[in-house]
């Protein structure tokens, strides 16, 4: 018979194999990170911009799952860096659009290395990761929904 506190096993708990895997994860992309001088949450950051050039930080913000309070810190060490350039929107000042510099686009090169080093580190066949990613990604589009409502 199950006893009324089994729901508070770890083992039991969706969220700690997810929270493990993507500490272990993110634990192993850093190597290859600090190569590029590049955090991880930098470097997501620069893969969206890699992919559509400018954005402003709402839709930055979108595609990363972040609010502008953990982006804005980010963004400033990027610019720092001199990878990325940030302005005000004329028309709205409320709005902050990011752009590549030539070195953001630079950087794009030596990251290629990144995605194929880590490729050798998870160890899944293709077919496991593709449906992993599929479930993922259903799971954030789920909280999506959970937030309009």
């Amino acid at each position: 018979m199950a006893d009324k506190y089994d729901s508070l096993k770890l083992s039991h708990q969706l969220c700690f194999p997810l929270y493990a895997a993507s500490k272990e994860i993110v634990r192993r992309y850093k190597p290859y990170l600090d190569e590029i001088n590049l955090t991880y949450t930098q470097y997501i950051a620069m893969l969206v911009l890699w992919e559509h050039d400018r954005l402003n930080v709402k839709e930055l913000g979108q595609y990363l799952y972040l609010d502008s309070g953990t982006l804005t810190p980010l963004l400033k060490k990027l610019e720092e860096k001199g990878y990325i350039s940030r302005q005000r929107n004329e028309k709205d000042e409320r709005n902050v659009e990011i752009a590549l510099t030539d070195n953001g686009y630079k950087l794009r090169d030596e990251a290629l290395k990144v995605p194929q080093a880590m490729a050798g580190c998870i160890k899944l066949t293709k077919e496991e990761a593709a449906v992993m990613y599929k479930l993922l990604y259903g799971l954030l589009e789920g909280y999506g929904e959970l937030d309009k409502a």
